[in-house]
């Protein structure tokens, strides 16, 4: 094994360790400080889980970043700007996870982390050369630049709405620089070693995330989709147009799936943030998939992405074309057989709501005959205590 990958396997494991170790402190500290998801399962509310659930699970995710930087990271002026963002876009979401702001203040927060990025740390989308046409963006590359990491924020807090999911689709991107990184011979370089440190912190959140979970990322979950953002800015902001897009496309399932929100949002007279039960994950419950189950299908159209963006960008391109075009057929049968974008089968409709509320009321149900089961069993307590009561008091 060479000196590259033990490196990077003592900072994968180190994080690792570091992040699943402290997650049990993070929960006890959420549930002391009230950051705790209850469950809402009303219509147009998004969450799933049926029990109350700690948050902050991506502040431990960042403190075991912290320490991952001061132990394999070296002193810069984007490194700088990089932990200062972060700490804004963490603060916003403690904030948030605590009592719930205005998503205009929340705005506030991620604009102030993104501006520090780009002003301070000078980290910039200044071109791009596509199809023998070069676009220089000039000073538009600021707000450009600012509306790039804003959106990968959002697009990785969006997705989270299930056990296991945004942590995920959070590790199969590291995963996949990584790759690529390490086929470059590029392993040292700052974005890899924040990609490994992420890798590795994330990890460790997932094995106390995953179905059932015991924390969630909560609305520090910006803080993931951030350092996302902030990879993608570093290491493919080239001019060539593929070497900006191949990052991209690994988050395909989380950008189409907040792209396909918005349009049937907007279809229906909607605001485009509002919460439903139509995303990607929504669908596929509705198909009779396990949480788990519905996860894994995830993660797997996932790699799909990620797969084709390594033979895009180390082997064949014609391979990574290939898929693609695989990935464009799936979504299409996808977007025109469910009600992912539009309502225009209400059957369909009916049927993944109605398929829902029954899984709902099933656990509704069980809960319910626990807790029948308990008072009949402190019944039969109190009687019997009451009967031996009353024999004590005839033999006296």
């Amino acid at each position: 094994m060479n000196e590259e990958m033990l490196s990077v396997i003592k900072i994968v494991l180190t994080t690792f360790l570091t992040s699943a170790l402290i997650m049990p402190f993070m929960k006890k500290i959420a549930v002391h400080v009230g950051a705790i998801d209850i469950p809402r399962s009303e219509e147009g509310n998004r969450h799933i889980h049926k029990r109350e659930i700690p948050k902050l699970g991506a502040v431990g995710i960042f403190l075991s970043f912290l320490l991952g930087y001061m132990l394999f990271g070296e002193q810069s002026v984007r490194m700088n700007s990089i932990l200062i963002g972060s700490f804004i876009m963490i603060l916003t979401g403690i904030v948030d996870d605590i009592k719930p702001i205005k998503a205009w203040q929340k705005l506030i927060g991620q604009l102030i982390a993104a501006s520090v990025i780009v002003f301070y740390g000078g980290i910039l989308l200044n071109n791009i050369t596509a199809f023998g046409l070069s676009f220089d963006f000039g000073i538009l590359s600021y707000p450009i630049t600012l509306f790039f990491i804003i959106a990968c924020s959002n697009i990785i807090n969006l997705i989270d709405g299930l056990d296991g999911l945004s942590g995920g689709i959070c590790s199969i991107f590291y995963i996949t620089i990584g790759i690529i990184g390490l086929y470059q011979g590029r392993s040292g370089s700052l974005v890899m070693i924040l990609t490994f440190i992420m890798l590795g912190s994330t990890l460790g959140f997932l094995v106390h995330n995953f179905y059932p979970a015991k924390i969630f990322a909560g609305d520090c979950s910006t803080f993931m989709g951030f350092i996302i953002s902030v990879i993608t800015l570093l290491e493919f902001k080239g001019p060539a147009l593929t070497s900006f897009f191949v990052p991209v496309m690994i988050l395909g399932i989380p950008i189409l799936d907040t792209l396909f929100a918005i349009i049937r949002r907007l279809l229906k007279g909607q605001a485009p943030f509002q919460a439903d039960k139509k995303h990607l994950h929504h669908q596929l419950l509705g198909m009779n998939f396990s949480q788990r189950t519905t996860v894994l299908i995830i993660y797997g159209m996932n790699i799909l992405f990620a797969a084709a963006s390594i033979f895009y960008t180390l082997k064949d391109p014609l391979y990574g074309q290939i898929i693609y075009i695989i990935i464009f057929i799936i979504f299409l049968w996808f977007v025109l057989h469910t009600t992912i974008i539009s309502d225009k089968n209400p059957k369909r409709t009916k049927k993944i709501i109605d398929k829902l509320s029954i899984k709902e009321n099933k656990k509704k149900e069980e809960k319910l005959k626990e807790k029948i089961k308990k008072t009949e069993e402190k019944a039969k307590k109190i009687k019997s205590h009451n009967k031996n009561k009353n024999n004590k008091k005839k033999k006296k």
